[in-house]
């Protein structure tokens, strides 16, 4: 099967709307490959603040994209964990959030990671999960959902998730972080966050993953037969 064959699911939209976990458990339940392209940047970011790199120095970045050694644990109780080099690292802390939105709005970043999330595409299929899944990296993608949700729903989301991490953090600084990363990914000149022309915009302010999963997999079983 040519990799064009390969059949695509894309799930785009903005950080903290279930696309992570939502994308993970539809790629277990398909037996398929999963791409969560966030963290492609921020294992870029990690590994250019390790290295002393400045979010800006955009051609020293594009060229550390092509010795990344960045691999996920499948399946198990780690699922989802992002190993560096064969190390284990947290890539989902604020500051690593922060300069991988930094660095995604280089335009070499980019292309040097296009590259990268598209030679995910594997069979039997692959979910990916991003922003800009489903308008760039994967056009043809076979459903292409667009997920979304109120600042203040993501803000909270994402301060219990850092409770449980043991990380503190105040709300209102975590809704200001997220208006300003919205921003960055909604007016960068190259693959500008939005919702692709063919995508089912679906607003999960309000929903449990379990329930947006469930529509995601009605959506599939219903374009699958029409295929």
């Amino acid at each position: 099967m040519s990799a064009a064959a390969v059949p695509v699911i894309a799930l785009d939209g903005p950080g903290g709307t279930g696309k992570g976990t939502v994308g993970l458990q539809l790629a277990q339940r398909l037996g398929w490959h999963f791409l969560d392209s966030g963290m492609l940047y921020r294992a870029l970011a990690l590994q250019a603040l390790r290295q002393g790199l400045a979010m800006t120095a955009e051609a020293a970045l594009a060229a550390l994209v092509e010795t990344l050694e960045l691999d996920f644990v499948r399946p198990g109780p780690m699922a989802g964990r992002a190993l560096l080099a064969g190390e284990a690292v947290e890539l989902r802390s604020e500051s690593c959030a922060t300069a991988a939105s930094r660095l995604a709005v280089l335009p070499q970043v980019r292309q040097a990671l296009l590259v990268r999330q598209q030679a995910y595409r594997h069979p039997p299929g692959l979910v990916a999960d991003g922003r800009d899944m489903g308008s760039v990296v994967f056009p043809d993608a076979r459903l292409k959902i667009f997920l979304t949700a109120t600042p203040e729903e993501r803000a909270r989301r994402r301060f219990r998730q850092l409770e449980n991490m043991g990380i503190a953090a105040r709300l209102s600084d975590l809704i200001e972080a997220v208006n300003q990363r919205d921003a960055r990914d909604r007016d960068r000149a190259q693959s500008p966050m939005q919702s692709a022309l063919d995508a089912v915009v679906i607003d999960t302010t309000g929903l449990s993953r379990a329930a947006v999963l469930r529509r995601v997999v009605t959506l599939w079983e219903r374009r699958a037969c029409v295929l």
